[in-house]
């Protein structure tokens, strides 16, 4: 004898809400993975412009895969001359003032439009992924995701990608009121198309090659830091800075899409520095004294992690 449920109509439709949000999660982590795929295996070039705050950059990348070779240019087309250069895992930067300087590939923020991590599906833990809508970005039709934070220690993201090829083609970091805090987009694009490959040369003849101001990685630098979920160290290293005495050690953390760093320094009691929370554009940033050093915790992410974070600093 067989058995019927008839199941109550509130359970019934709140059973296909959630089998329609995991769906679009799904979707949304495969589109994903897609635009991860694309920004490292596909041949294009193209402008783009960067708002972040009030500041406004216009940039051009061209990114060329050679059977096993993976290289990639972004100049800063106005302001002074800069321009990055990736072979492989290899990261250069020719400044306008004529020197090259080697860079640390974890050092530096994902170029665009490559902004998407290698596990999308890990965001899932940290971030609600759905499917936006479809919109048009320097004339090529997108398919729009969203990634909205589960808790106070991140922002939201959309990323708009071609719906041809997957390449993200803009980006939006917003806040918890929705006001967006930095955007990546493509004012022109053109896909499939392999670089000369004269683009990506090296121009260190007759130049002495500096490091960027990094020394070796830290392994045991004598302090105890509690991350906010899901963040994890990307980088730990003594960096001399401009108008520091001596080095300052400076860690950076992720979640797979946002970042913040952590900077060590030993002060005397005589110097002059401002404690507390504070913002300079975009930017939160949150200052404090912890047995003769200040912390300092600065990155476009909610002051909760900031705080967070250099409240937990203590000295081993």
């Amino acid at each position: 004898m067989s058995v019927r449920v008839i199941l109550p109509p509130a359970i019934f439709v709140g059973l296909l809400v959630v089998g329609a949000q995991f769906a679009h999660a799904a979707d949304a982590v495969e589109w994903l993975t897609n635009a991860n795929r694309a920004a490292q295996q596909l041949n294009y070039s193209g402008n783009y412009v960067y708002e972040h705050g009030e500041r406004t950059e216009v940039l051009r990348v061209s990114h060329r895969v050679d059977g096993r070779s993976e290289r990639q240019k972004i100049e800063v087309l106005d302001g002074p001359h800069r321009e990055f250069i990736r072979i492989n895992d290899d990261v250069y930067c020719h400044l306008a003032d004529g020197k090259t300087v080697r860079v640390d590939k974890s050092a530096v923020q994902r170029f665009f439009p490559a902004v998407v991590p290698g596990d999308p599906e890990q965001l899932s833990r940290y971030y609600i992924l759905r499917m936006g809508a479809n919109e048009k970005v320097a004339g090529r039709e997108c398919q729009v995701v969203i990634l909205e934070p589960r808790d106070q220690y991140r922002n939201s993201y959309m990323v708009w990608m071609d719906r041809a090829t997957s390449l993200p083609l803009k980006t939006q970091m917003l806040d918890n009121r929705g006001t967006p805090i930095s955007i990546f987009v493509f004012s022109e694009v053109e896909i499939g198309k392999q670089p000369d490959k004269a683009l990506f040369d090296i121009h260190t003849a007759g130049k002495r090659l500096q490091a960027a101001g990094l020394a070796a990685t830290a392994q045991e630098d004598g302090w105890a830091i509690s991350l906010p979920p899901g963040y994890t160290s990307i980088l730990e290293s003594m960096r001399a800075l401009p108008g520091k005495k001596s080095p300052v050690l400076h860690k950076i953390y992720s979640d797979g899409i946002s970042n913040f760093s952590v900077f060590i320094e030993p002060v005397a009691e005589d110097d002059a520095y401002m404690e507390g929370l504070s913002t300079e554009g975009s930017m939160n940033i949150y200052a404090r004294a912890v047995a003769g050093h200040k912390i300092t915790a600065v990155g476009d992410v909610p002051a909760a992690t900031l705080l967070e974070t250099a409240n937990s600093v203590q000295k081993k």
